[in-house]
C-alpha cells in the first residue's frame, strides 16, 4: 500500500473499545479513570453546564473544530477527564488514544473582587448558587464574556498527541466540551479550574444577615408569650424575699501585746474574758468537806502554839 492510499476505516464503536482496553491497563496501573457520559444527546442541562458550553461557542477562533468536538464527545470518545486547578487532562479515542492538556490561567484577583462585590447579598447559599438558582442579574455578572469566571482564548493553552497541526484539534474540542458536561454534575469544579473559591461569594450574604440581625429593629418575644406558643414551662426568676440572705461577714480582731502591762488592763481583759467564758460553776456539797477541812487545820495550827 502506498502513502497516497487511507488508513482501513475503524468504526467509532471499535474506536471506543480499544480505548477503553488502554484505559483498562491504565487503571491497572492505579490511575483514577472519570469518562464523560452524557445523558440523552444534549451535552449539557444545566445552568453552569450551558453557560460553559454557550461561551465556549462565542469565540470565533474555535468555530471550525468546534462542531467534530461535539460529535465526539457525544459518542463517548471522552474516555477520562480530569479537572484541576488550572488544568484539564483527558483521553480522548481517535484511530489511537490521544492524550490531551489544557493550561487555563487563574482568575485574576482584580476580576474576583469584581465579581464578589457585584454579587456581594445576592446569594443566599451555595446550594442556591450551584445548583444555578440565582437571579438574571447574577447570572450575568458570572457569565460575562468579559469579566466573569470563564476562560478568553488567550487564557487557553491546548495540547494534543495526535498529528493534527491544528492549534485546536478536535480532540481538544471534545475535552472542552467534556468540561460542560463535567459541570453539570460538579458545578465547583469551575472554581477550582480558575483558583477561587465559591464560598467567598456567600460569605458577604452571611455578614449582611448577622448585621441585620444584630440591629435594633430586630423583633423579640418574651418568655411568657413564648411559653403560649411553643409550651414550654421557664423557671420564674427567685424573689428577693426568697432569696437567702448573704452570711454575715467575719471580722478578725488582732490583740497587740504590749511589753508592759499594767494592772488595770489585766483586769480589763480579765473581766472581758469573764464575760464571754461559761458562767462559773457553783459550790456544792462536795465541796464544802473540803472547806470545813481547811478551816479545821487553821484552827489546829493556831492552837498548837505554845506561849513563850
Amino acid at each position: 500500500m502506498s502513502w497516497w492510499s487511507f488508513k482501513p476505516y475503524v468504526s467509532v464503536a471499535q474506536r471506543r473499545a480499544n480505548a477503553m482496553k488502554e484505559v483498562k491497563k491504565l487503571a491497572g496501573k492505579g490511575r483514577p479513570i472519570s469518562p464523560v457520559q452524557l445523558e440523552g444527546k444534549k451535552i449539557a442541562n444545566t445552568f453552569w453546564g450551558k453557560a460553559w458550553c454557550d461561551n465556549l461557542e462565542t469565540y470565533s477562533d474555535y468555530a471550525s473544530r468546534l462542531p467534530r468536538g461535539r460529535s465526539y464527545v457525544r459518542n463517548g470518545s471522552v474516555v477520562d477527564l480530569q479537572i484541576k486547578a488550572g488544568l484539564v487532562t483527558a483521553l480522548v479515542s481517535g484511530s489511537e488514544l490521544y492524550r490531551v492538556k489544557i493550561d487555563i490561567k487563574p482568575l485574576s484577583d482584580s476580576t474576583w473582587a469584581g465579581i464578589r462585590q457585584s454579587c456581594a447579598g445576592k446569594i443566599a447559599s451555595v446550594i442556591e448558587l450551584l445548583k444555578g438558582r440565582i437571579s438574571d442579574h447574577v447570572m450575568g455578572i458570572v457569565t460575562n464574556q468579559a469579566t466573569g469566571l470563564f476562560p478568553s482564548p488567550r487564557e487557553i493553552e491546548m495540547d494534543c498527541s495526535c498529528p493534527d497541526w491544528a492549534g485546536m484539534c478536535k480532540h481538544v474540542a471534545a475535552t472542552l466540551y467534556g468540561i460542560g458536561a463535567r459541570l453539570d454534575h460538579q458545578p465547583d469544579l469551575l472554581f477550582v479550574l480558575r483558583k477561587v473559591d465559591h464560598l467567598d461569594l456567600v460569605a458577604r450574604a452571611a455578614e449582611i444577615q448577622n448585621l441585620s440581625a444584630s440591629g435594633s429593629d430586630v423583633k423579640t418575644i418574651d418568655a411568657q408569650n413564648l411559653a403560649d406558643v411553643f409550651g414550654i414551662e421557664f423557671d420564674e426568676a427567685p424573689s428577693k424575699q426568697n432569696q437567702a440572705a448573704p452570711p454575715a461577714p467575719v471580722v478578725r480582731v488582732t490583740v497587740t501585746k504590749s511589753k508592759r502591762r499594767s494592772k488595770a488592763a489585766f483586769l480589763q481583759r480579765e473581766s472581758a474574758s469573764a464575760k464571754y467564758s461559761e458562767p462559773s460553776r457553783k459550790t456544792t456539797d462536795e465541796d464544802k468537806p473540803r472547806v470545813k477541812r481547811k478551816t479545821q487545820k487553821r484552827r489546829q495550827a493556831k492552837s498548837s502554839v505554845t506561849p513563850l
